[in-house]
């Protein structure tokens, strides 16, 4: 079994990285902040103004040790890549399967279902343990809308509908999403999602804790041998890793939405630790980020009964578990990728 990898988050703006022996080191201002061996680390992610030598870029990649680089607002910016590993059967395999329209439209409403559903569960979740402090009828209805589109996208073969049905999907449970909030409410109100840049605090929380999941999910794809940026549901585009994003959608609802609304309910954040600038954008501030990350680091830390292994994992393993299951589809030893979907 895998075991969790160390990340290494670099957020203190003017950081620079660099290899000393077989040692990563930061510093700031020319004041080592950090130092540790390298192999101790899986992936170092860096946000903003941070800088890194080309000998530690290069270690990292002979190492195996992931290098990402992102804006202060989470988006993606680029990575360090070494030479290609991994089985190019099973790369070849998955060009294949994901040119075609059938076998891509399979994926893509898998993909779509879970995410759905896991969705729907949200909101059943608050439904059940805070019946008297929401909107009991407009949850309900999103609820039962929510399942007729899961049953709808399960007979569709165009992937242009599926994704329609996603997009629809979203929407309409997002429209409901300030019905999850119990603390804040006025300064955490949330009309619509909104993205480059985040427009409002909830965006600004839900873009930071997805950049941490996607990066998570592309590196089980590596892990694996898998394409990250050859997607099925999500459209090839140079520079996005459609594929992570694919198999991350089944994890937003309960993972990252979740994680959000703990952090916002248990006031472990407050709108204080949000900063507006003159664009109209919203950041975390750089504490915040901290405690961002330190609390999505615990929740990874959580147990779960798989129930497709049958046996009970951590969830950081699951991207890891989640991306090895959809390369033995791939390679035609399942008959069909089995997604998580919450109990």
């Amino acid at each position: 079994m895998r075991r969790h990898d160390n990340i290494l988050f670099i957020t203190t703006q003017q950081s620079w990285l660099s290899k000393d022996g077989t040692n990563v080191v930061v510093r700031v201002d020319k004041q080592e902040r950090f130092r540790a061996p390298l192999h101790t680390l899986g992936q170092i992610v860096c946000f903003g103004n941070v800088t890194c030598s080309p000998f530690l870029m290069g270690f990292c990649t002979e190492e195996g040790v992931g290098l990402s680089f992102h804006t202060e607002h989470g988006r993606f910016l680029c990575r360090a890549v070494g030479r290609s590993s991994g089985s190019v059967l099973l790369r070849r395999s998955q060009h294949h399967l994901s040119s075609a329209e059938a076998t891509a439209a399979t994926a893509a409403r898998i993909f779509v279902a879970a995410k759905l559903a896991n969705s729907r569960r949200n909101l059943q979740r608050v439904l059940r343990d805070y019946p008297d402090t929401v909107d009991v009828p407009a949850l309900t209805r999103v609820v039962r809308v929510l399942a007729g589109l899961c049953k709808e996208v399960a007979e569709l073969t165009s992937l242009q509908r599926i994704r329609g049905v996603e997009g629809e999907g979203g929407q309409l449970y997002f429209s409901v999403f300030n019905e999850l909030l119990r603390c804040h409410q006025a300064e955490f109100a949330f009309v619509r999602r909104t993205r480059r840049p985040p427009r409002d605090r909830i965006n600004a929380l839900l873009s930071f804790i997805y950049t941490l999941l996607a990066n998570d999910v592309a590196s089980a794809c590596e892990s694996v041998g898998l394409d990250p940026q050859l997607g099925f549901l999500h459209a090839d585009r140079p520079g996005r890793s459609s594929l992570a994003l694919d198999l991350m959608e089944e994890f937003r609802p309960f993972l990252a939405d979740r994680l959000a609304l703990t952090l916002i309910n248990r006031q472990q954040l407050s709108p204080r630790d949000f900063n507006e600038q003159e664009s109209g954008g919203v950041l975390l501030a750089e504490s915040a980020r901290r405690s961002v990350i330190q609390a999505y680091q615990k929740r990874k830390e959580e147990e779960l009964q798989h129930p497709f292994l049958g046996e009970k994992i951590t969830i950081g393993l699951l991207p890891f578990i989640q991306a090895r299951l959809f390369s033995r589809w791939l390679r035609g030893e399942l008959d069909a990728y089995p997604a998580y979907f919450v109990k």
